[in-house]
This record gives C-alpha cells, sequence and structure tokens, in this order.
C-alpha cells in the first residue's frame, strides 16, 4: 500500500467551526444575538386584572427568536410568582417591574431599550 504525502493537511469535517447562516461568521463569533438584542423595545407595564390584582406584563421581545416560555420560567423563579406566557407576552402575578428590569439587564438587554410604565 502506497501513501501519497502532500503539503496541504486534510481537516475532517467535525473539527471546522460551524457558520451563521446570517452573518457568515463562526458560530464562535457570531454577533447576532447581540445585534438583535439591542434592537428590542421593551415595554414592561402593570395592569389590574380580575378582583383588582396587579400582573407585570413583558411585551416587545421578540418570540421568533427567543423562547418565551423559558424566559418566563426563570422570570417567575426570579421574582418567586406566577405567570404565563402567550401571545408574544410574558405575565407574571404582582407588581415586579423593576425585578423584571433588573432580570433583562442581566440578559444582556440594553437598559435604555427597557421602558417602565
Amino acid at each position: 500500500m502506497k501513501v501519497l504525502y502532500t503539503a496541504v493537511a486534510i481537516i475532517p469535517l467535525s473539527i471546522m467551526a460551524e457558520i451563521c447562516p446570517t452573518c457568515g461568521l463562526p458560530k464562535d463569533l457570531c454577533a447576532c444575538g447581540e445585534i438583535e438584542k439591542e434592537q428590542q423595545r421593551i415595554r414592561i407595564r402593570l395592569e389590574t386584572r380580575r378582583f383588582g390584582r396587579p400582573a407585570t406584563i413583558v411585551d416587545g421581545i421578540d418570540d421568533k427568536n427567543t423562547d418565551l416560555g423559558g424566559m418566563a420560567k426563570k422570570l417567575k423563579g426570579f421574582c418567586a410568582c406566577g405567570g404565563t406566557a402567550k401571545n408574544g407576552q410574558i405575565l407574571l402575578q404582582g407588581d415586579h417591574r423593576e425585578r423584571v428590569r433588573q432580570f433583562l439587564v442581566k440578559l444582556g438587554y440594553p437598559e435604555e431599550n427597557i421602558e417602565l410604565q
């Protein structure tokens, strides 16, 4: 059996980095997620629901690229309250506007794009 040695290195495909389809950069260097976070305008408001109970509503988060159900679960744990995610909004039981803002800033959303009402 003869082996041909060349100056070109053969790199297996499993070692190569995956490429982002949006920006064309390797996944390690991709900044698409950060750019999407900077472009979103998030509103956190307080509404009075049935029987005069307050509810915090978070809307403006892009539900196509973000798992709203997972984010709602983390917010419920962070605020120690009940809630749900539906119709592109996250609803939390009680007045948690400031805590939700702190949580979103920790996740990397710019503070100037978060509006408290």
